[in-house]
């Protein structure tokens, strides 16, 4: 009787070690996370107001991470900082995160979700550029393909990179493209209406911007420095594809690229 109420003890006070070894990794994990999100250095005021957690509890793990090499503690402003080995951690990992492959994994989900061609671009020496590109059971007849450039000024990726991009980079293209057509583009106050509309909703649509009866949609996908790193979308029929805000396509659209920029380490 002994020996088996010993086995059980001993097996609860295991299973509660395992707990809080879990627990422990929480909550260091959010210390982490909280730092991470205060720009890389924050003061312990920061930090307790930015978890939720009392002072001496995140001083507490302050000074385990620090022993681990996680944080560093500048000597003068007392303010806790990444740590070395964190930042080994963090470039590993972005090392292995390519805006490229995650596009091209994530596509083949997204056309089966909403029924229509997706394609991603990302920003190539000459413009928007398509990397990728899955087809669904219909496809729509139009001129791209992988490597095809697309316009910033009538495509709806080529308006997501105008709203997202430094002006330095697409100004000259802009400027090209106005010279070799001289019709059928937007004018310049309507055109910065659009770009800002398209910054504050994170989505760009339109109906025939490129041939008539395809309709299209595209959302930006950012990294872990808030930066564009590539645009996906989606293209249909526009008896099969409605593109407004309450779109099925849409919010899939949205959704997406959401999950793609997390994946990426965006935070925003």
């Amino acid at each position: 009787m002994r020996a088996r109420f010993t086995k059980v003890t001993r097996g609860r006070m295991a299973d509660a070690a395992d707990r809080n070894g879990v627990q422990s990794v929480a909550i260091a994990a959010a210390i982490l996370k909280a730092l991470a999100a205060g720009g890389g250095e924050l003061p312990l005021k920061g930090l307790t107001a930015a978890t939720g957690m009392p002072r001496a509890k995140v001083h507490r793990y302050l000074a385990s991470l620090r022993a681990a090499g996680l944080i560093d503690q500048d000597a003068e402003s007392g303010h806790y900082r990444i740590g070395s080995a964190a930042v080994t951690i963090g470039l590993v990992g972005l090392g292995r995160t390519s805006p490229v492959r995650q596009v091209q994994d994530a596509l083949p989900r997204l056309r089966d979700s909403i029924g229509e061609t997706v394609t991603a671009a990302i920003w190539g020496d000459h413009g928007p550029t398509i990397v990728a590109m899955e087809e669904s059971d219909h496809p729509v007849t139009m001129n791209v393909r992988m490597g095809s450039v697309l316009p910033l000024l009538s495509s709806v990726i080529g308006r997501v990179f105008l709203a997202f991009m430094p002006e330095a980079m697409t100004q000259p293209l802009v400027a090209d493209e106005r010279r070799k057509r001289s019709s059928g583009l937007l004018e310049k106050q309507e055109l910065s209406e659009l770009i800002a509309d398209i910054r504050q909703r994170k989505v760009s649509w339109a109906q025939s911007p490129l041939l008539p009866g395809v309709d299209a949609v595209a959302a930006p996908v950012f990294d872990y420095r808030g930066k564009l790193a590539a645009v996906i979308c989606a293209v249909g029929r526009t008896e099969a594809m409605r593109t407004d805000s309450s779109s099925p396509v849409v919010k899939a659209i949205e959704e997406a690229a959401r999950e793609l920029s997390h994946r990426l380490g965006h935070t925003g």
